[in-house]
């Protein structure tokens, strides 16, 4: 059995940059885990009002990337903004990209990316207001649905979804399959 794969999010997510992925996960056989900076619940943004919640499965204090197969950001402005404040957050997402595991970021996502300084010398696509936070730290960016660069997914926007969640899916299943026995 693959070992989970981890949502980081708070308050704010962009509601369908969390759902969508996570379906599309859960109906590729994968095990997703909701993981917070606080236990209950937290509220996606849905097109410029909050959306649902989702409960929290874990906190940041409760894991680790070792626990999990890959790591998915959502965005919305909000979320990334919060989470970039919090150094366990941050830790965790540079735990992940270190690690070699899959690591997807759409929309507002890759701000972590930058925070956790990880995007030096990538290749990389955001919403349009991130890219030169992007570029600042260190990386190219490119003007397409999904861009892979080593074990880094990143999209654009909600419409990029289905493309960013097939490169994951296939990131996953590969890795996955090159994991020692």
């Amino acid at each position: 059995m693959t070992k989970p794969i981890m949502i980081l999010a708070t308050d704010g997510f962009e509601q369908s940059e969390l759902m969508k992925p996570k379906a599309n996960l859960e109906e590729a056989g994968f095990e997703t885990v909701i993981v917070s900076l606080e236990s209950g619940s937290i509220k996606g943004w849905d097109d410029k009002n909050w959306g649902d919640s989702v409960s929290v499965d874990q906190t940041v204090d409760e894991v680790s990337a070792a626990d999990f197969a890959g790591l998915l950001l959502p965005g919305g402005q909000i979320n990334p903004d919060i989470l970039r404040m919090n150094g366990k957050a941050v830790s965790l997402v540079r735990d992940f990209a270190q690690s070699g595991k899959p690591v997807a970021a759409i929309c507002h996502g890759p701000w972590m990316l930058v925070e956790a300084d990880v995007v030096r010398g990538k290749t990389l696509t955001s919403w349009p207001s991130v890219r030169t936070d992007l570029k600042n730290a260190g990386a190219s960016v490119v003007d397409k649905e999904v861009q892979q660069d080593g074990n880094l997914i990143t999209s654009r926007n909600p419409d990029d979804i289905p493309a960013f969640s097939k490169a994951l899916i296939a990131a996953l299943k590969d890795a996955k399959v090159t994991e020692p026995a």
